[in-house]
């Protein structure tokens, strides 16, 4: 299990019982999980982080498994989704391929299995952790007249902090690491996202569009948009002890 320790997984399942049940053996296993019951806060929860992969029941409130999984789609294609259903219909089997699902899981299931199913999938996955252990002491630096933290996702400057969220933190953190470097679109992409792809590169243009307007109080801080090459960020990034 060593090989999968702080792989990121998004549980969503509306039984109390069981989501505790599940995240608390991953978490054992030596997982990161974040768990949520219902199908908008586990779209919510995947927009704003990064992870390796999805456990979707399909009977969900607010938003059924399966649109869940339609959603997510529509922004990473790669990304393993298993569905926790009750039912064990091969039309519900149907619909949950077509929605996007990679598996299925009937329910009772044994925690072996489940582990086992996860290990599977995860053997396919080629996205590296992010925040590779020798680049912590970017985790909280000086940016330019700004103090920016990536463990409590925020930035300060004058008095007045900025929440972030993961996937803005992720960002931001990853700029800090290069800063005043030129770095391609496909290369923030892959590191931060996992992936290279249209739908994906979109979604870096929306937080980078974020991450200026946050920053725009300081005009030595700048993300330059390199045409056809990626982008440049100029800002004096010191490492801050923690």
């Amino acid at each position: 299990m060593t090989q999968f320790k702080g792989r990121k997984i998004l549980l969503v399942e509306d039984d109390t019982t069981l989501n505790f049940i599940i995240s608390d053996n991953l978490t054992e296993a030596g997982y990161e999980v974040v768990a949520v019951e219902d199908g908008q806060a586990g779209l919510a929860a995947f927009n704003e982080n990064v992870f390796d992969l999805c456990l979707f029941d399909v009977m969900l409130p607010k938003l059924d498994g399966f649109s869940l999984a339609k959603e997510v789609r529509k922004t990473n294609e790669d990304i393993p989704i298993l569905f926790l259903t009750a039912k064990n219909q091969s039309e519900d089997k149907v619909a949950g391929f077509t929605s996007g699902g990679d598996d299925y899981i009937t329910k009772p299931f044994s925690m072996e299995e489940l582990l086992l199913r996860i290990q599977v999938f995860l053997k396919r996955s080629v996205r590296p952790l992010p925040l590779e252990k020798e680049e912590e002491s970017f985790e909280k630096c000086q940016l330019s007249s700004f103090t920016f933290s990536f463990r409590d996702l925020y930035i300060e400057r004058e008095g007045e902090k900025k929440a972030l969220t993961y996937k803005e933190g992720e960002l931001l953190l990853y700029f800090c690491r290069n800063a005043n470097e030129i770095m391609s679109r496909s290369d923030i992409l892959k590191k931060v996202w996992g992936a290279d792809d249209y739908y994906l590169g979109r979604s870096l243009d929306v937080f980078i569009s974020r991450l200026r307007k946050y920053l725009k109080a300081d005009e030595s801080v700048k993300i330059i948009n390199l045409h056809g090459v990626g982008f440049r960020f100029n800002a004096d990034v010191i490492p801050m002890e923690e």
